[in-house]
C-alpha cells in the first residue's frame, strides 16, 4: 500500500524513524557529558529494577518460606536479605536522582544552546532581512519553538534504559520459567506496535499545532505592540476575534492529538493489565505442578507489574517525539537560513576630502525588480553637512540606510570615513527598562557622570530629576515619554559615542517648536565639526546645512551648496524656499 504520492508506506516510516533517531542524536551532542550521566543513571535503575525482581524472589524462598515451614530462619539469613533489598532500594534511589537532575541539566542547556544558536543567526543577518520578517515569528522560533523541541530530552533516558530493562527482564523472565516467560513477553512487541502506529498517527497533529502555535504567538506580539493603534481604530474587536480564530486552530489540533494520546494511553494500560491477571491464573497453575515456586512467581509477577510503568514512558518518549521535532525543524528553519551579505563589507573606506563616496549606486529590494536607488554617485566632503531631499518614494530613507551600512547596494560603490557611524530615526527605539539602559545599551562601563553630561547637552537634565534619575523605568518602547522626550533621549546617545559621521532621518519632523529648537541647539554642538548626512523635510532644517541634495523617483537630479542652489531659480531647492514661503512642504514638490 502507497501514500498518494507513491512512498510505500513502510518506506515513509522507515524515513520518519531515521529521522527522529538523527534529531535524538543531535540532542544528545548539544551537552553530552550531561546526557550520558543521565543516560548512565537510568541504566542503573534499570538493572537495579531487575535486581529488585530477584531479591524478592530469594527472599520469598530463603526468608519468609522457611520462616512458614520450618519456623526459624538463621539471622543471618535474615539480616543478608534485608541488606539486599535496602542497598538495591538505596541505589535505585540514587539512580533516579541522577536520571532526573541530569536530563534536566541536558534539557535546558540544550535550550539555552539552541536559543543561542538562533539569537546569533538572527544578529548577524542584516536590517534587510530582518525587515521582510515578522518580529513576531522570530520570536516564537527563538522562545516557543525552541522549548518544544527540547521538550523531548527529560524522558528520552528513560526510555533509553526501559528498553535495557525490558531485554535484561525478558532473558531473566525466560529463564525463570519459559511458559510464563514466553506469555509475558508476548506483551511487549504488541505494545511497541502500538507506539509505532500512535506515533504515526499523531504526528500530523503535533506537526500542525506547532505551526500555528509560531504563527500564534507571532501574531499576539504584533498585536501588543501595536495596541494603541488597535484601540485608536476601534478595532480591539476584530482584532479578538483574528486572534481567537488562530488560537482555535491550536486547540482543534491539540485536541485531535489529546484524543489519541488519550485512546493510545487507555490501550497501554489495559494491555499489560490483561496480561498481568492471565500470568496470576497461569502461574498459581505452574506452581502446583511445581514447576515454579512461589518466590519465582511472586518476583516474576513483580518484575512485570515494574515493567507496567516504564513501558508507558516509552509511549510517552515516542510520542513527544513529533511535537519535539516539529520545534526543532522550526527552529533549524533559522539558525540555518543562509545569511545574507554583510551591508558593513560593501563599505570601502573613504580617503582624503571626501567622508563619503557614491559610484553608480543602486539597491534593488529582494524579490522586486525596479531600484529605489538608481545610479547614485555624489561625493560628500569630510566635516559638512548635507540635506538629502525629495518627495515622498524618491529613496532618500534607502539612500541614507546605504551610507550607514544597513543595506547593501544592489550595485555600485560606497565609501565612508573609518570609524563610528550612527544613525538617529524619525521614531528612536527606546527600550522598557530604564534611562540608563537606553543611554548605555547596557555598558556598564560608561560611569553616570557621562550619562549626565549627555543629558545637560540636550537640555534634559531637568526633566532627569523630575522621574527620578537614571534608575528611572521609561515603560515599553518609550511609552511613558513624548515624542519630543523619546527623541532628545536618542540624541544624548550620540554625545557618548562621539560619532565620526552622523545620519539623521528628520529627527524634528514630530516635534512642538519649543523641543524642536532644543534639539538644534543640541544638533548644533553635536554636528560641529563632524560629517553628517540629513534627511530632510522641512525648510528649518535645510538652512542650517552645507549642501543639498535632491532625489527623485531613485535618481539624484541635483547636488550642489546649498548657497548656490538657493541663488539658482531653476534648482529644486530654489522652488522648495517658494514653496516654504507660501507654507507648502518639501514632500508636496514633485
Amino acid at each position: 500500500m502507497s501514500t498518494a504520492d507513491g512512498t510505500p508506506h513502510i518506506d515513509r516510516r522507515f524515513d520518519r524513524g531515521r529521522r527522529y533517531v538523527a534529531f535524538v542524536a543531535e540532542l544528545a551532542r548539544l551537552h553530552r557529558g550531561a546526557f550520558t550521566t543521565a543516560v548512565a543513571g537510568a541504566f542503573v535503575f534499570a538493572l537495579c529494577t531487575v535486581a529488585s525482581s530477584i531479591a524478592i524472589r530469594w527472599v520469598i524462598d530463603h526468608v519468609i518460606l522457611p520462616r512458614f515451614e520450618d519456623g526459624d530462619v538463621p539471622t543471618a539469613t535474615v539480616v543478608g536479605g534485608c541488606l539486599l533489598i535496602v542497598g538495591i532500594g538505596v541505589l535505585r534511589a540514587g539512580a533516579v536522582v541522577v536520571r532526573r537532575s541530569f536530563a534536566g541539566i541536558a534539557q535546558w542547556r540544550s535550550a539555552q544552546t539552541l536559543g543561542d544558536r538562533v539569537a546569533s543567526r538572527l544578529l548577524r543577518q542584516p536590517v534587510g532581512w530582518h525587515r521582510r520578517q515578522s518580529d513576531g515569528r522570530l520570536l516564537a522560533r527563538a522562545g516557543v519553538d525552541v522549548d518544544t523541541a527540547v521538550s523531548a530530552m527529560a524522558p528520552i533516558p528513560f526510555a533509553l534504559s526501559t528498553v535495557l530493562m525490558v531485554v535484561v527482564a525478558a532473558i531473566w523472565l525466560v529463564l525463570t520459567d519459559v511458559v510464563l516467560g514466553v506469555v509475558a513477553i508476548s506483551v511487549f512487541p504488541l505494545l511497541t506496535i502500538l507506539n509505532v502506529v500512535y506515533q504515526h498517527r499523531v504526528d500530523h497533529w503535533f506537526d500542525e499545532a506547532q505551526s500555528a502555535l509560531g504563527e500564534f504567538s507571532g501574531a499576539v506580539h504584533e498585536s501588543f505592540e501595536a495596541v494603541q493603534l488597535v484601540k485608536a481604530y476601534g478595532a480591539a474587536d476584530r482584532e479578538t476575534i483574528r486572534l481567537s480564530t488562530m488560537a482555535g486552530s491550536i486547540r482543534d489540533a491539540r485536541i485531535h492529538a489529546v484524543r489519541l494520546r488519550g485512546s493510545f494511553e487507555a490501550l497501554l494500560e489495559t494491555i499489560p493489565s490483561a496480561t498481568n491477571i492471565g500470568i496470576v491464573v497461569l502461574g498459581a497453575a505452574r506452581v502446583r505442578s511445581g514447576d515454579v515456586t512461589i518466590g519465582e512467581l511472586s518476583g516474576f509477577i513483580y518484575m512485570f507489574t515494574l515493567l507496567v510503568f516504564p513501558l508507558r514512558i516509552i509511549g510517552y518518549a515516542l510520542s513527544e517525539l513529533p511535537h519535539s521535532y516539529a520545534g526543532y525543524r522550526r527552529v533549524a528553519e533559522t539558525s540555518t537560513d543562509p545569511l545574507e551579505p554583510d551591508p558593513m563589507a560593501a563599505l570601502e573606506a573613504a580617503t582624503g576630502e571626501h567622508a563619503v563616496e557614491l559610484d553608480g549606486v543602486s539597491f534593488v529590494h529582494a524579490g522586486e525588480t525596479e531600484a529605489v536607488v538608481d545610479g547614485a554617485t555624489e561625493r560628500i566632503r569630510r566635516g559638512s553637512i548635507t540635506a538629502v531631499v525629495g518627495p515622498t518614494g524618491a529613496g532618500k530613507s534607502t539612500l541614507v540606510d546605504l551610507v550607514a551600512g544597513l543595506v547593501p547596494p544592489t550595485r555600485g560603490r560606497i565609501a565612508v570615513t573609518p570609524g563610528e557611524r550612527v544613525v538617529v530615526f524619525q521614531e528612536p527605539f527606546l527600550f522598557g527598562g530604564t534611562v540608563r539602559d537606553n543611554l548605555t545599551f547596557f555598558d556598564e562601563r560608561i560611569p553616570d557622570a557621562a550619562l549626565h553630561g549627555a543629558l545637560r547637552e540636550v537640555g534634559m537634565d531637568g526633566w532627569l530629576a523630575r522621574v527620578g534619575g537614571l534608575d528611572a523605568r521609561i515603560g515599553s518602547g518609550g511609552g511613558t515619554l513624548s515624542a519630543g522626550e523619546g527623541q532628545l533621549l536618542a540624541l544624548a546617545r550620540l554625545f557618548l559615542i562621539d560619532p565620526g559621521v552622523v545620519i539623521l532621518d528628520e529627527p524634528t519632523s514630530r516635534l512642538d517648536p519649543d523641543t524642536e529648537a532644543r534639539l538644534e541647539r543640541a544638533l548644533a554642538r553635536l554636528l560641529a565639526g563632524r560629517t553628517a548626512v540629513v534627511i530632510a523635510h522641512r525648510l528649518a532644517t535645510v538652512e542650517r546645512l552645507d549642501f543639498v541634495c535632491s532625489l527623485r523617483e531613485g535618481r539624484v537630479v541635483e547636488f550642489g551648496p546649498r548657497a548656490a542652489l538657493a541663488a539658482d531659480a531653476d534648482s529644486t531647492y530654489a522652488r522648495l524656499l517658494a514653496a516654504a514661503a507660501a507654507g507648502s512642504a518639501l514632500e508636496e514638490l514633485a
